[in-house]
């Protein structure tokens, strides 16, 4: 599921000229259904547009292979698979599932790239303002599982083992491609960098003077961090209210339905396609599994707020928040 766009908002001061007279840039696109946005540190303007225009090439490319909502996409052209058929697939879409597999079984099913048949569901109904009648659901569920995606990432294959499997990487794609997109500021030798991709952020070397980027985390707190990626998710934005329940855009893969429990995840971890998938991931587990997930990865840390808040490392829950469950 998609990271909450403007929930966490990153903050820098103006241009700063250094030594090496370089000087702040911002840039904006339209990707992946929000808004990427890039800044970076230059000599100068043309330069920095360069730079911006070839990491929002690299994004445009993933969006084509990603997005369940372009019905030209690998993606989407993937959901005429028949169950045992072997499909071909792209490089960057395999090295991607692989991922995606490998945190499945590490969530325990939390975070499930196979929930396409139960989001595009839900958006329908969402449309209609009405939950999804009880056979329509359990026929969108009977096509999810993780466990029936195999993924060869040597080969680049995939096969459905169950008839009308379809994948939904909103969980991971914006993270994914804000990684990608960092790592190609980075090669062309803009390492004062950072890319916001809607709220999963990855974050370069700090800018000129300063210790870290500034991370504003509304009702939390002011993280500077430098190298290293912030994600948030949670139901502020995106939701539906049906029959007065209040369903999340996060659908629990296990049980097929909406999220009903208000909470906000906030994740730092190294790269910003780990901080999105522990951003969907964590508000679905319980609170001793998820911090024991966030306690085995380096680099890694949480706050959860909600019936069950918790708070893990350098995320601290606001002061107006009782903290229960796990913390340290």
């Amino acid at each position: 599921m998609a990271a909450l766009p403007c929930v966490v908002a990153l903050l820098v001061a103006g241009p700063v000229a250094v030594a090496q007279s370089v000087d702040r840039y911002e840039f904006s696109e339209p990707h992946m259904g929000t808004a990427f946005r890039i800044v970076l540190y230059a000599a100068d303007r043309r330069t920095a547009e360069h730079a911006a225009a070839s990491a929002y090439s690299v994004v445009e490319r993933l969006d084509s292979t990603f997005s369940d909502y372009h019905a030209d996409s690998e993606v989407s052209r993937l959901s005429s698979t028949e169950a045992g058929q072997v499909r071909l697939i792209s490089p960057e879409l395999a090295r991607l599932l692989t991922t995606a597999s490998l945190w499945s079984n590490r969530t325990h099913g939390a975070f499930d790239v196979t929930v396409g048949p139960l989001t595009r569901l839900w958006r329908w109904s969402s449309r209609r303002g009405e939950l999804p009648g009880e056979a329509r659901l359990a026929e969108a569920k009977a096509r999810v599982g993780y466990e029936s995606l195999e993924v060869d990432g040597a080969a680049h294959t995939i096969v459905f083992e169950r008839a009308g499997m379809a994948l939904d990487l909103g969980g991971i794609a914006k993270g994914y491609a804000a990684d990608a997109a960092l790592a190609e500021l980075r090669r062309l030798g803009f390492e004062r960098a950072f890319v916001d991709a809607g709220g999963d952020l990855a974050l370069g070397v700090a800018p000129p003077g300063r210790k870290g980027w500034r991370v504003d985390v509304p009702g939390h707190t002011v993280l500077w961090l430098a190298e290293t990626a912030v994600a948030t998710s949670g139901d502020r934005h995106r939701y539906v209210d049906i029959d007065g329940v209040r369903y999340s855009h996060i659908l629990d893969p296990r049980t097929g339905h909406g999220m009903t429990t208000a909470s906000t995840v906030t994740v730092v971890a190294p790269d910003a396609t780990t901080a999105d998938v522990l951003a969907t991931a964590l508000g679905l587990m319980d609170a001793e599994a998820g911090a024991t997930l966030v306690r085995s990865l380096d680099g890694a840390s949480a706050a959860v707020t909600g019936e069950t808040a918790w708070s893990l490392g350098d995320v601290p829950l606001s002061k107006a928040e009782s903290l229960r469950g796990v913390n340290r």
